[in-house]
């Protein structure tokens, strides 16, 4: 799997846009990797779970991508699938805590 720079933004409750860069192998990972950093902040206004959304800039090349954090939260709840899958999803749980 390729590591690649991204920039990862969300906008908090109050509308304010938060980005950090963080480097990862997979979407998904870039997605927890920048809630990580993001909610480590005090100037967070904390954000929807349910409907906000992520946007992920690959950096190296200029790819976007938005993820629906509710999308993000049923991925990592699922058992299931392939070998490749679960090893990332048990990643992405390790970088949430």
């Amino acid at each position: 799997m390729a590591v690649r720079s991204c920039r990862v933004t969300i906008v908090d409750t109050e509308g304010v846009s938060h980005t950090v860069e963080v480097t990862a192998a997979t979407l998904y990972e870039a997605v927890a990797l920048g809630l990580k950093a993001i909610r480590g902040h005090d100037w967070v206004q904390g954000f929807s779970e349910q409907f906000g959304t992520v946007r992920v800039a690959v950096t190296e090349i200029p790819v976007e991508h938005t993820v629906k954090l509710r999308d993000f939260a049923s991925w990592l709840e699922r058992t299931a699938g392939s070998p490749r899958d679960v090893t990332a999803r048990s990643r992405v749980r390790d970088i949430l805590g």
